[in-house]
């Protein structure tokens, strides 16, 4: 099935990528780790784990739908489409970036795509309300999507955002995705629900929690949410069971993680799940699963390439593009 062929080769892309970041970030940093030094300089937050949410939402989403992403984003602006040469030159700070290498990998806006970020958590919610409240008004079926991890449904904007988004029954869906983890601190020690899709009961709309990290599982109940937006239905809460393989930053000890629980993550990473569910029913075979990887690797050495190459900005350029008092 073709579907599920690209499915699975837009998951093995996200995972080279933040493979590759994770190996370039290092660049610079060793012996003395330094986030200031290296060809990345600044935080740097992956996402690899995490590809099935991405592209098991993202798949029924349309170019002229709209994707506001949290600070860990890479996996969700790839899968929208963001330009991945553009995006990793902003990654590395160079003048080629989406935004002339000045907002790094946190702030990643591609306007032709539709796509944003923020470093502030919980930021992406209220302008993923206001897209959706627009299009309304503009009589148009887009449908905005607002990604966020599970800390972020404790921030006041998440709970403001939803009263809104029910109120005015804009299309808008609310993608929450429960990593385990917010920062350091465990969802259980955090949160006082177990399921933070059990909040949409508060405003009336419906609440869906997808566990096992599984895209199909992700797609069936991704495309209900968005189908419903845009019927003009109003808005949907998903909230879905993932991981996070690295750690929240690069550099990042983990001491907080219980014994073993890294690698019962890894022993079930949803890349190689979705491959063997497609080799068993013989969707994909070997030699075009070899291929996926080939092509793959070779788009994101092209991107690497293309940073690297790229000038980095003058220090004139630091008044460009900003607000300036005067």
């Amino acid at each position: 099935m073709d579907s599920y062929r690209e499915m699975y080769r837009m998951m093995c892309l996200i995972r080279r990528y933040e493979d590759r970041m994770a190996e370039i970030y290092t660049e610079g940093k060793t012996p003395l780790f330094s986030i200031a030094a290296g060809t990345v300089p600044g935080e740097m937050h992956l996402a690899a784990g995490q590809e099935p949410v991405a592209v098991g939402v993202i798949r029924h989403l349309r170019p002229d739908d709209i994707v506001t992403a949290p600070h860990r984003p890479h996996h969700l602006a790839i899968a929208k489409g963001v330009d991945l040469r553009r995006m990793t030159a902003e990654i590395f700070g160079r003048r080629t970036g989406l935004s002339h290498g000045k907002g790094g990998h946190m702030h990643l806006f591609d306007p032709v795509v539709h796509f944003s970020c923020s470093g502030i958590v919980g930021a992406g919610f209220p302008p993923a309300v206001g897209a959706a409240l627009a299009f309304r008004r503009q009589g148009r079926d887009s449908v905005a999507v607002a990604f966020a991890g599970e800390g972020a449904a404790n921030q006041g904007t998440f709970h403001e955002s939803l009263n809104l988004a029910a109120l005015w029954k804009v299309p808008v869906v609310f993608v929450i995705e429960d990593n385990h983890y917010a920062i350091s601190v465990a969802k259980d020690h955090s949160t006082a629900v177990a399921r933070n899709s059990d909040r949409a009961g508060a405003y009336g709309i419906p609440g869906v929690y997808v566990s096992g990290n599984d895209v199909l599982a992700i797609s069936e109940a991704a495309q209900e949410a968005v189908e419903r937006a845009r019927r003009g239905e109003g808005p949907t809460l998903l909230e879905v069971e993932t991981t996070r393989l690295y750690g929240h930053f690069q550099g990042d000890a983990e001491a907080y993680l219980k014994a073993g629980e890294k690698e019962a993550w890894r022993a079930q990473d949803p890349i190689r799940h979705f491959r063997e569910f497609l080799i068993e029913h013989q969707y994909l075979t070997e030699s075009e699963d070899e291929n996926i990887q080939n092509e793959v690797a070779q788009v994101v050495e092209e991107a690497i390439s293309f940073a690297r190459e790229s000038d980095e900005p003058s220090p004139a350029e630091a008044l460009t593009d900003v607000f300036v008092a005067r």
